[in-house]
């Protein structure tokens, strides 16, 4: 397993809104997963990357969580409390899906651990840069970013790479399993409560911006060129989830 995100979910308290809303703003196709399960499945025309519930029993905020791709759910759910994590939900298995945990890291933040019921199957690309409908950045807001990438990095391996210094807004550190980066870590106090930011690529960004406004979305910040001439917007959904698209400016 690649210890990398490789599966994204969007928890919902209207899921044929959010559907109609990602399908306009990312142009996701979409199926439904069947087999009892009230669950829409995402796909980027490649390959599947992510689905939309909203589960009765909730065990988190309406939001979007990453499911990180491990050999051993129940050896790495251990870890996790011994790396001053918490078990959200202890591991079992789905049907048809595999053996999932949830977990928060030691600041709080949610997200999954999971292991494909077929062993030997590659697990999907959903983080895959540069793709529209793919995941191209993974962002952790959190209060304590050296303390969390310690966490993660004895969990998944994740290695530090560049760091940008953001003056007054501190460090933005950038991590990896390899000389790739994958996402970035920075201390955000003034976020709600630490979380994950997922930047999902769009065709163009200027174009996105005006899908989100038409949907009935809201841009909180962008559109704007951050380093290796991309361009961002962070945005929430009509539900009021916080979501960020990724994309070039033509």
């Amino acid at each position: 397993m690649p210890q990398n995100f490789i599966w994204y979910e969007l928890t919902t308290a209207d899921k044929p809104a959010a559907e109609a809303f990602y399908k306009a703003v990312v142009g996701w196709q979409m199926q439904s997963f069947g087999k009892g399960h009230d669950y829409t499945v995402l796909g980027a025309g490649d390959g599947n990357v992510g689905g939309i519930g909203n589960p009765p029993n909730a065990w988190g905020p309406p939001g979007w969580y990453g499911y990180v791709g491990v050999d051993d759910v129940d050896a790495v759910a251990a870890r996790v409390t011994d790396g001053g994590g918490s078990i959200v939900r202890a591991p079992a298995d789905i049907p048809s899906v595999g053996r999932i945990a949830v977990v928060a890291d030691p600041q709080g933040v949610p997200f999954m651990l999971l292991r494909g019921s077929v062993a030997d199957a590659a697990p999907p690309e959903a983080f895959k840069p540069g793709v529209p409908g793919h995941v191209g950045w993974n962002e952790l807001h959190t209060s304590d970013w050296k303390g969390a990438f310690a966490f993660y990095s004895q969990l998944f391996g994740w290695r530090k790479l560049d760091a940008m210094d953001m003056g007054p807004m501190g460090t933005y550190q950038l991590f990896g399993l390899s000389a790739e980066p994958i996402g970035g870590m920075m201390n955000s106090p003034n976020v709600p409560r630490p979380s994950w930011l997922f930047y999902f690529t769009v065709d163009e960004i200027e174009a996105a911006h005006r899908r989100v406004v038409a949907n009935g979305g809201s841009v909180l910040h962008g559109p704007s060129e951050v380093p290796g001439g991309g361009w961002i917007i962070q945005a929430t959904d009509p539900q009021g989830v916080v979501f960020a698209v990724v994309g070039p400016r033509k």
